[in-house]
């Protein structure tokens, strides 16, 4: 089940399904995805109504053209099979799993799914957020078709790490960066972490600067404030769209063997990113108009 149509998913919200304002607000939000989180945002007590209420909410239809993903709870919780048969069941475009750590808990999964009545449509994306799983990132991500995204658990993984929370996130840039290797080896989707400190904007646009530059798709949010920064750090600026189609018309006029555009020589992996920068920024236009 391979993603063969480009969505953008620049920003990807954590809601609370136990929270009903939190859910009716996503509805107004120009966010790419919403994660209906039965995890840990959820007290106990409240799993089983916040189950009901995220199911709901991927069958009503209210939330336009965003990407609809419910987090269910990991493997071996007491909630994790009866939220895997809620999401089959409501049918959402992703079921997210936490700490997913071999490609023998990604069959499980699928398996999981598949006896559930899952359709077609709906994908498994793996949450990577432990050394074993950073370890075992190309397995995981290549173990079935199915899986087509990795969500990354940057507070986890600083956690089993033992490490801190940094500017720059330097200890925890290796895992980053196999996670990457993998997604993109497997033509996978890959987002980034969240940011803690919904206060510190200068801090948040950073990281999301930084992830862009190192290749995330986009990034999860743990609050509304946070999308217009990563809506517009993940979309290709105004020069890069219009650096693109120069490089796609000097590349369609070329008379010769060797084609510049403002100076700079033009090869065919050039030729593929500006094609897919303009991708991007079409896709982006076309959601923002079915929002």
């Amino acid at each position: 089940m391979s993603d063969t149509t480009f969505r953008p998913r620049r920003s990807v919200l954590y809601m609370p399904s136990s929270n009903a304002k939190a859910l009716e607000k996503a509805k107004t939000l120009p966010v790419d995805g919403i994660i209906f989180d039965l995890e840990d945002a959820v007290a106990p007590d409240a799993k089983v109504d916040a189950r009901a209420a995220a199911a709901a909410a991927v069958q009503s239809g209210a939330y336009g053209a965003r990407e609809l993903i419910i987090r269910v709870n990991g493997i071996g919780t007491e909630w994790h099979d009866a939220d895997i048969a809620a999401a089959a069941a409501a049918g959402p475009d992703v079921v997210l799993v936490p700490k997913v750590n071999s490609a023998e808990e990604v069959h499980q999964l699928v398996a999981a799914l598949e006896a559930a009545g899952a359709p077609e449509k709906t994908s498994l994306w793996a949450m990577v957020e432990t050394p074993i799983g950073m370890l075992n990132a190309l397995s995981i991500a290549q173990a079935s078709p199915r899986l087509t995204g990795f969500v990354m658990g940057t507070n986890d993984l600083v956690k089993e790490l033992y490490a801190e929370h940094v500017p720059g996130r330097q200890p925890v840039i290796t895992g980053l960066g196999l996670a990457l290797l993998a997604a993109r080896a497997a033509g996978i989707v890959i987002i980034d972490g969240v940011y803690n400190d919904v206060k510190d904007v200068d801090g948040f646009l950073a990281e999301c600067e930084q992830g862009r530059q190192m290749g995330f798709d986009g990034k999860t949010l743990i609050h509304p404030g946070q999308v217009e920064g990563a809506n517009t750090a993940f979309a290709p600026s105004e020069q890069a769209v219009e650096d693109a189609r120069g490089i796609l018309e000097a590349w369609d006029n070329r008379t010769t063997g060797v084609v510049t555009y403002n100076g700079r020589m033009v090869e065919n992996l050039h030729v593929e990113s500006a094609q897919r920068t303009l991708s991007i920024h079409d896709a982006i236009l076309a959601l923002q108009a079915a929002v």
